[in-house]
C-alpha cells in the first residue's frame, strides 16, 4: 500500500508538502501542488482517515443516539439528519441505546473517542442530560427541552398546543368520553402533551381520564386493554403517539370494536405507518424531516463557528384521516 512517504518522494516533495496540499492547511507553491496532485491521481493514494482524524481533532463524525430503532419515528428523523450532514460533508453514526441509560452514556463516551464533532441526541432517559453538562463534546438534544446551558440547541415541536389541538378534534368529531394515553411525565414532551389535554379539559368543563402508556407499541396494547376495562363506555382515545394508537386500533378490533363507529382514535407524529394502516389514522403530526433536518444543520453551524439559535420549537398540524369523523354540527 502506498503511503504519504511514497506520494512525497515520487513528487519531489516533502511529506509535510504532500499533506498541506491534502488538507488545505496552507499555501504550496502551484508546481509542486500540481505534481503532488498528478501522483495522488496516478497512483490512487488514499490517506489514513483515521491518522487524519488524530492530526486534524475532527472526523467529520456526528453520533445520533436514539432510544429505540425500531420505533419508525426515529429512522425518519435518522434518515432527515443523514441528509442534510451529507450535503455539509458529514458522516452520520448511529447508536441504538434501547432505552439503556448506562448505554447512552457509553456511547457518548465511544463517539467522544471516535473524535465525533458532535452529537444529536433522541432519548427517553432525562438522567442523561446530567452526562451532557459535562461532555467535552456539542450536543443537540431532539425531541426534548435543553436542560442545560452546555448544550448547544434543543429541537422540539409544540407539544403543549398539540395536546390541546387533539383534544379538542375529538370534542369537535363529537366524543364525550374520551381517555388520554398520557406519555411519560418524566419527559417534557409526554407533559407538555398532557398539559394541553389537561387545559382543555378545564375549559369545556370535560372529565379528566387517562392511563399511563410509553411511546412503544408493546405498552400501547396493555393500555388500551387497561382502558377497556375502566373506562368501558369511552368513545374516543387519544394515544400518547403513532405507535402507540396502531396498536390501540389492533386491540379495539380484537375486542369488537370498530373504529370510528363506536370509538374514535387520534395519535401523534405522523409517522409512516399511519398512513399506511387501514384504516388511516388521524393525528398530530410533527414536522419529522424538517426537524432532523435542522438539528443537523444547527450542530454543523455551531462545529463551524456560527452563531445558532438555543430553542427552536416547530409547529404541529392536525391531520384528519379515517380514525375519526368530520366535525359533528350541533343542531
Amino acid at each position: 500500500m502506498i503511503s504519504i512517504r511514497d506520494v512525497a518522494k515520487l513528487a519531489g516533495v516533502s511529506p509535510a508538502t504532500v499533506s498541506r496540499v491534502m488538507n488545505g492547511t496552507a499555501n504550496v507553491d502551484e508546481v509542486k501542488k500540481q505534481r503532488v496532485q498528478q501522483v495522488i491521481q496516478e497512483t490512487g493514494f488514499k490517506p489514513n482517515e483515521a491518522a487524519r482524524t488524530l492530526y486534524k481533532k475532527s472526523a467529520h463524525l456526528i453520533g445520533v443516539i436514539v432510544p429505540n430503532i425500531e420505533n419508525p419515528f426515529f429512522n425518519e428523523m435518522a434518515k432527515a439528519i443523514e441528509g442534510e450532514a451529507y450535503e455539509r460533508g458529514y458522516r452520520l453514526t448511529l447508536c441504538s441505546s434501547n432505552d439503556n441509560l448506562e448505554k447512552e452514556k457509553n456511547s457518548i463516551e465511544l463517539l467522544g473517542r471516535m473524535n465525533a464533532d458532535g452529537i444529536i441526541l433522541l432519548t427517553n432517559e432525562e438522567e442523561i442530560f446530567d452526562q451532557i453538562a459535562d461532555a467535552r463534546i456539542p450536543v443537540v438534544v431532539l425531541d426534548r427541552a435543553v436542560r442545560h446551558k452546555n448544550e448547544v440547541a434543543s429541537i422540539i415541536s409544540d407539544n403543549y398546543e398539540g395536546g390541546r389541538m387533539g383534544m379538542e378534534h375529538m370534542l369537535d368529531a363529537g366524543c364525550r368520553n374520551i381517555v388520554a394515553m398520557r406519555g411519560p411525565q418524566n419527559l417534557s414532551s409526554g407533559r407538555d402533551r398532557y398539559k394541553g389535554y389537561l387545559d382543555i379539559c378545564r375549559e369545556k368543563h370535560v372529565k379528566v381520564q387517562f392511563v399511563d402508556c410509553l411511546y412503544d407499541y408493546e405498552d400501547g396494547l396493555r393500555s388500551t386493554e387497561q382502558i377497556l376495562r375502566e373506562y368501558p363506555d369511552a368513545d374516543g382515545i387519544i394515544a400518547a403517539n403513532d405507535m402507540a394508537a396502531i396498536s390501540a386500533y389492533k386491540i379495539l378490533t380484537r375486542h369488537g370494536k370498530r373504529v370510528p363507529e363506536d370509538i374514535q382514535l387520534i395519535g401523534f407524529d405522523n409517522i409512516i405507518m399511519s398512513r399506511l394502516m387501514t384504516p388511516e389514522l388521524t393525528t398530530i403530526a410533527q414536522p419529522i424531516t424538517e426537524m432532523g433536518s435542522k438539528a443537523a444543520q444547527i450542530l454543523i453551524d455551531h462545529i463551524e463557528g456560527k452563531e445558532v439559535p438555543q430553542k427552536n420549537i416547530f409547529e404541529v398540524k392536525l391531520i384528519q384521516r379515517e380514525t375519526t369523523r368530520n366535525k359533528v354540527t350541533k343542531a
